[in-house]
């Protein structure tokens, strides 16, 4: 019976658990049919937008800007493409985790699955191919958009390469009919002109003063703003005599910028406001933009040239050249800007209005000639002036380059290239004009984070005398600015240089897409908005874990009287467990994969193990004294000949400061394996031995007694343990006495030390008990003769003492010899 009821429940227990796993598949059926059916009316649009996309490529083959704007769309539809076909992997992943739960389909001649277990495989399998269809249409969908895009890139290549290459005839910029031609052209242009301004005064003219004003606001915010944030910067100061190379340069920079990012701004604003009020008409507006585009260019120009050469200014000047020559080269490339840009404002206005190519051909063909005559006329400038009056010309690459430049344009000209004249003068003003202002803004940049460079500008004076920040702290700021300087350049001046060359506003913002969403290299995808979002969110958490440090060590722990080493190991361990998952957070928001990481970190386990040994060992002591804290910040320790306090524990190494102010860092390896001693490791409660020697012949017992005295009078001392005085030995020349005192705090030893040796110098006096001193043995130096004064003397007596020691030998020897016997034999 009772495995009737087993059995019967398991049964129960299997049809509750595959009921809900059917009526799952049941309610997402018609979710997923109507996901598979909105995505297929998606991709019907999208390929319907690609037809009609693709006839367009066709009918503008010989415009560049509309290519170029055609080539944005269909990289939009190419990634609304793809975003259909990546909407369906969660589906599929379901899908397919479901029908491995459910098995293959059982082979003939195995027992029958239940039926509704062999409909579900059907439903999934089915659903599954619709996916596969229509995963497949966005794929097919997206390889053709990526031909149409490869085709626009070749038209506008074949487009950009005839540009230049093709040659007019020249016969046709000389004929009778070009004089007729433009003069008609003219007043076409005046007329409607004209009428557009009849208009507006009649009709618009309220929102063109509203609109003229608000672009009016715009600009002055920005130049307020400007001159309020960059101050002297801007402008140049008379009263200064001589100014710094970096202040030359920064002035010369933000002079420049600023007002045409200011005039720039209006510009720009005026032609928003005017198209928002209905202003503009479409001949009108394109007239007008590129009428702000001229005199936006000239401007800069003008500008630009008066800032590095400063004719009324010789002390602010970045090139030395004369006051004269300085005029002369202003204006020449002031005309030069005019001539070019005023060329093509006309070719806009020309191509608008339908005119006759040979009008087109005269026009750019004297626009040539009167920029290679200008190029000529700087080469031949003579800028230079010695000492002695003489004038002298430019640098002969300098000057060269010039000559080589008007004759290639007048040449290309003469030839018949129009084109390739017309780009090269426009390369030469414009693209020469961003290229010095790039190079005078990156000098900038480097002058201001240079050591010393940033505290010396304004901005830098401003933020030490009204924040009082340090000067390191000014120069790490002068590093920020400097990058800062940088990227503005970049950001600012390399997209004009590219629109310069041939590329379309279209081509710049499609690669900075592509920038900012993911640059695949391999496997990886790298994104610049992934890398910032990446930075910030580190930046954010590290400075969140610096609070909270701050907050648990000063607010919580600080008023549960935890103890200073404690406090210093939670603290270390909170810094390094957040900054790790800071940088952990910020890997993830940088779209980095961390299994994409692992074969870097097997690479380098190898690595580890043998170079890298010492510092792991430490790293690992470090955690290990973090943790079982065998000492702490504060403790007095001794550890091999290094005696000290404690001031830090980090993960490599431990800080001791010893008493004589000396820092020592130690390993914290050797603290591991080493034998460390901690004087204050429970508490700070110690022994110290103070010892004394007393003379033979004094009363030891009333020194005992003093000595005593001595000890328990002095108020830190610890009556328990009370102190000891101990007899210690016999000495060869002292009775030997040992004072044996406890402190509450050992670090007072030497205090406590000095003044109990200083009682003991007065108790032993005023009792008349001698503390003796180890005897020494004198040995009396010998006695030197004295060095002879005279030489001459000296000589004299020792020939004298020699003559009598003769005299005495040879008369002892004759009484020798009148002595002696006769031999007997």
């Amino acid at each position: 019976m009772t495995l009737r009821w087993l059995r019967l429940l398991l049964i129960l227990l299997a049809a509750a658990a595959f009921v809900p796993c059917v009526a799952t598949g049941q309610e997402q059926a018609p979710a997923a049919s109507d996901l598979v059916a909105t995505q297929r009316q998606v991709l019907q649009g999208l390929t319907a937008k690609t037809n009609d996309l693709e006839e367009k490529i066709q009918q503008n083959a010989e415009d560049d800007a509309k290519l170029a704007d055609l080539r944005l769309q269909l990289e939009d539809l190419s990634r609304r493409a793809l975003e259909s076909a990546v909407v369906f992997r969660p589906r599929v992943s379901e899908i397919n985790a479901r029908l491995e739960q459910l098995g293959a389909a059982p082979a003939e001649g195995e027992p029958a699955e239940p039926e509704i277990v062999s409909d579900e495989r059907a439903k999934l399998t089915a659903e599954k191919a619709e996916i596969n269809a229509v995963t497949a249409m966005a794929q097919s969908l997206s390889i053709r958009i990526s031909g149409l895009i490869d085709k626009i890139v070749t038209t506008r290549s074949e487009l950009f390469r005839n540009l230049l290459t093709k040659r007019y005839a020249l016969t046709d910029a000389f004929r009778s009919r070009v004089a007729i031609d433009t003069k008609a052209e003219f007043s076409n242009l005046r007329t409607t002109v004209s009428s557009w301004l009849a208009f507006i005064m009649k009709f618009k003219f309220q929102a063109v003063v509203s609109a003229t004003m608000l672009a009016l606001g715009v600009a002055a915010m920005l130049t307020i703003g400007g001159r309020r944030l960059f101050g002297k910067l801007v402008e140049r100061d008379p009263t200064v005599e001589e100014p710094s190379y970096l202040s030359r340069l920064s002035v010369a920079f933000w002079s420049t910028l600023l007002p045409t990012l200011s005039l720039g701004a209006f510009c720009v604003a005026t032609f928003l406001f005017f198209d928002n009020y209905g202003v503009l008409r479409g001949d009108i507006g394109v007239f007008l933009r590129a009428f702000m585009l001229m005199f936006v260019v000239v401007f800069c120009v003008n500008r630009l040239t008066r800032a590095a050469l400063s004719p009324d200014m010789p002390s602010w000047r970045l090139v030395p050249v004369e006051a004269r020559p300085a005029r002369w080269l202003i204006g020449l490339a002031t005309a030069m800007a005019i001539v070019v840009v005023s060329n093509n404002f006309l070719s806009v206005v020309n191509e608008q209005m339908g005119a006759p190519l040979s009008v087109t051909i005269a026009r750019s063909f004297l626009s040539a000639i009167v920029v290679g005559l200008i190029l000529i006329l700087m080469g031949l400038v003579r800028p230079f002036r010695t000492h002695e009056g003489v004038w002298r010309r430019w640098p002969a690459w300098l000057r060269y380059s010039a000559f080589g430049l008007g004759l290639f344009t007048i040449g290309a000209a003469l030839l018949g290239y129009i084109g390739l004249a017309i780009f090269v003068s426009l390369q030469v003003v414009i693209t020469g004009t961003l290229l010095v202002l790039a190079y005078i803004g990156f000098l900038s940049a480097r002058a201001v984070g240079e050591e010393g460079g940033f505290g010396g500008t304004a901005v830098g004076r401003w933020l030490a005398d009204r924040t009082g920040v340090e000067e390191a702290t000014v120069d790490q700021l002068g590093l920020a600015a400097s990058l800062a300087i940088n990227l503005l350049i970049v950001v600012i001046i390399f997209p004009m240089i590219l629109v310069m060359w041939g590329f379309q506003l279209g081509d710049v913002q499609s690669w900075a897409y592509k920038l900012a969403t993911g640059v695949n290299i391999g496997s990886m995808t790298i994104s610049v908005t992934g890398l910032l979002s990446g930075i910030v969110v580190f930046v954010v958490g590290y400075f969140l874990t610096r609070w909270f440090q701050s907050w648990l060590d000063g607010s919580v722990m600080a008023r549960g009287r935890v103890d200073a080493g404690v406090r210093n190991s939670i603290r270390m361990a909170v810094g390094y467990a957040g900054v790790a998952i800071a940088g952990l957070a910020g890997i993830s928001a940088a779209g980095i994969d961390l299994s994409n990481l692992a074969l870097v970190a097997g690479a380098l386990s190898l690595g580890i193990g043998f170079g890298l040994q010492n510092v792991v060992s430490n790293f690992v002591s470090g955690l290990i004294l973090l943790a079982e804290r065998p000492f702490k910040v504060g403790d007095w320790i001794v550890a091999g000949n290094v005696s000290g306090t404690v001031k830090k524990i980090s993960v490599r190494a431990t800080e001791v400061e010893t008493f004589q102010r000396e820092s020592m860092i130690l390993p914290n390896s050797s603290l591991i394996n080493d034998a460390v001693g901690n004087w204050t490791h429970r508490n700070k409660l110690g022994r110290i031995d103070i010892k004394v020697g007393v003379a033979y012949g004094c009363d030891a017992r009333r020194a005992h007694e003093i000595l005593l005295e001595i000890a328990r009078g002095h108020p830190l001392v610890l009556k328990n343990p009370e102190p000891f005085v101990l007899f210690a030995n016999f000495g060869p020349s002292a009775m030997e006495f040992e004072i044996r005192i406890f402190l509450a705090d050992v670090l007072n030893q030497s205090g406590v030390q000095n003044d109990i040796r200083f009682a003991i110098l007065d108790a032993f006096a005023h009792a008349g008990i001698e503390i003796p001193s180890t005897i020494r043995a004198v040995v009396p130096a010998a006695p030197t003769e004295p060095w002879p004064t005279d030489d001459d003397k000296t000589e004299l007596v020792h020939a004298e003492h020699e003559a009598a020691r003769i005299v005495t030998e040879q008369g002892a020897t004759k009484r020798r010899r009148k002595s002696r016997k006769p031999d007997p034999n």
